[in-house]
């Protein structure tokens, strides 16, 4: 995160109010949930398929399932393993046997996978979906996401609903979900013009029964924001790990690293096929932050050529200043009430 608040010089208190200005809009809320994706009696969905049922999409439907919100989940994906602990755990109440069968009866779809495999899952559903049927997805990026969706769910655009749940944690697979993943964290929504405003509300109001904090942005501003404060740190900390592990000396190298060098590369152990997948899905975002730090560093090493004292203090003081200003933000977001 620290890389972002590095770039270009912006004051703290404009950075937040141009992010706050981003994601602060809220749909209209004053519309009446549509019988077909919720019941009207007991206002659970019927049924729910969670494709990739991991820790994002298993949260998703713990969180569901403990609100009461959830009759049935169905739970499709690669690995059968992964597939059987969940339905042990709880996480899913039935395995399906191919993504076609599942979602043909669904109420809801999530595509909680790697925006690498959407594409080929839009084209299976797009047969088989209900009218009735809302779409929606948990990818790192957007712009990408729907474009495949205008492609391959073109016909039900309508009930295709965007969406990024800004949360994680160390580990993955069905035995990581869990029902408080979501609670006080960001979800973004990217509405499409074509949207149905029934299926926007319905899936807004159940990452609310999450616990998420629902917010609005359009696609392409979601990913130039994401690009400066999730997707380039993550390639900066695959790099700065990768461009040690190729010194002579790396052995030694690794051999002294503490907690600094720990907490910066953290998040270098993330899944490298996510990873790659998000980086070329975000490409443009991603190479104008790149170029953007590219100059950042520029100005660091002529601070250093010029062992310019004041200007090295100023610059991380000025770091320092914004990122203490995000971490207090956060922590007054998360208080209850």
């Amino acid at each position: 995160m620290l890389s972002a608040f590095l770039t270009g010089g912006i004051p703290a208190g404009l950075f937040f109010r141009t992010c706050n200005s981003l994601i602060g809009r809220h749909c209209p809320s004053a519309l009446a949930l549509p019988p077909h994706s919720m019941d009207s009696n007991s206002n659970k969905i019927n049924k729910l398929v969670i494709v990739g049922v991991g820790l994002i999409g298993g949260s998703f439907s713990l969180a569901l399932k403990q609100a009461g919100l959830v009759a049935h989940v169905t739970g499709v994906g690669r690995s059968q393993a992964n597939l059987q602990r969940a339905l042990q755990l709880g996480v899913i109440d039935s395995i399906g046997s191919d993504i076609g069968s599942a979602a043909r009866d669904a109420d809801l779809v999530l595509l909680a996978v790697p925006v690498g495999q959407m594409g080929d899952i839009m084209r299976q559903l797009a047969p088989v979906l209900s009218p009735h049927a809302i779409v929606s997805d948990a990818g790192s990026t957007k712009q990408d996401v729907v474009a495949l969706a205008r492609q391959e769910l073109a016909a039900h655009l309508p009930r295709f609903i965007p969406a990024h749940p800004i949360a994680g944690a160390e580990k993955s697979g069905a035995a990581a979900a869990m029902p408080d993943l979501y609670r006080n964290r960001n979800l973004v929504l990217t509405p499409l013009p074509e949207n149905r405003p029934d299926a926007l509300l319905t899936v807004r109001r159940l990452w609310e029964a999450c616990g998420a904090r629902v917010r609005e942005m359009t696609p392409q501003q979601h990913d130039g924001v994401f690009a400066a404060v999730s997707h380039l740190p993550h390639l900066l900390a695959f790099a700065l790990v990768d461009a040690i592990a190729n010194k002579d000396d790396a052995e030694q190298c690794f051999q002294f690293a503490a907690s600094g060098f720990r907490d910066f590369t953290r998040i270098a152990s993330s899944s490298p096929e996510m990873w790659r997948d998000i980086s070329l899905a975000n490409r443009d975002a991603l190479l104008h932050e790149l170029d953007s730090y590219a100059q950042q560093l520029q100005r660091l090493r002529l601070l250093l050529q010029q062992s310019d004292s004041q200007g090295l203090l100023d610059l991380f003081a000025h770091a320092r200043s914004a990122r203490d200003a995000w971490l207090d933000s956060q922590q007054a977001a998360r208080k209850p009430g």
